[in-house]
C-alpha cells in the first residue's frame, strides 16, 4: 500500500512539475513573441511616421532675403528635369518641374534636431542664406553654424557643423514621387548636377 502511495505521488510529482516545465517554455515562448513583434511594430511605426512628418521636404516657396536669382541657369524656371539623387524615398527618377534657380554657397551639414533624436548626418542641402547670422565670406568644411532652414522637423535653431562647401547654382523643384504619394511642392534644394534633362 505504501508503495503504491508512494507511486503515485511521484507520477503526480512528474506530471506537475511536466506541466510546469511545458507552460513556462509556452509562457516565454508567448512573451518573447509579443515583445519582439511589439518593439518591431513601434520601430516600424516610427519609421512610417518619420518619412511622413520629416520627409515630405515640401516649402511655401518662400526664399531667404537675399538670395539670388540664377541669370542664366541651366534649368530655367518652368522648365522640366529629372531628378538623378534621392534624398528621400521616390525622389529618384521622378519627373520635376523647376520653381526657382538661385546662385549661392551649398553646404552638407550634420545636425541634431532641436526636437530631439538620432543626429541628421551629411544633410543635403543648406544653403549660405540659411545660416543664423550669416556674412558675406562662404563657411568651410568643419566651421559650426546655427540653422536658419526649416526644411525638416528641429532643423530650424539647431547647431551644425558644415560637411561641404561649394558655390553653384541650386533650384526648387515640384514633384510627384516615383513610389506614389502626395506630390512634393517647392522642395528646397536640388543642385544642378543632381538633375538631368526630361526624357
Amino acid at each position: 500500500m505504501t508503495m503504491s502511495s508512494n507511486s503515485k505521488k511521484s507520477i503526480l510529482f512528474l506530471v506537475t512539475a511536466l506541466f510546469l516545465l511545458l507552460g513556462a517554455c509556452s509562457n516565454n515562448g508567448e512573451d518573447t513573441g509579443n515583445h519582439e513583434g511589439g518593439n518591431n511594430q513601434e520601430k516600424k511605426e516610427e519609421m512610417d511616421g518619420m518619412d511622413h512628418d520629416d520627409m515630405n521636404h515640401s516649402s511655401s516657396g518662400e526664399v531667404p532675403e537675399g538670395l539670388k536669382e540664377a541669370a542664366n541657369p541651366t534649368y530655367p524656371v518652368g522648365s522640366k528635369a529629372t531628378i538623378q539623387d534621392d534624398h528621400m524615398k521616390g525622389m529618384k527618377g521622378a519627373e520635376a518641374t523647376i520653381t526657382g534657380a538661385y546662385e549661392t554657397v551649398v553646404y552638407t551639414v550634420t545636425y541634431t534636431p532641436t526636437t530631439g533624436g538620432e543626429k541628421v548626418e551629411d544633410h543635403k542641402w543648406v544653403i549660405h542664406e540659411e545660416i543664423e547670422d550669416h556674412g558675406e565670406e562662404p563657411y568651410e568644411s568643419g566651421d559650426e553654424v546655427v540653422l536658419d532652414a526649416d526644411h525638416m522637423k528641429g532643423m530650424e535653431g539647431a547647431t551644425a557643423t558644415v560637411e561641404s562647401a561649394e558655390e553653384m547654382t541650386v533650384y526648387m523643384v515640384d514633384f510627384t514621387p516615383v513610389t506614389g504619394g502626395k506630390a512634393v511642392k517647392n522642395h528646397k534644394w536640388v543642385t544642378e548636377s543632381e538633375l538631368s534633362p526630361a526624357e
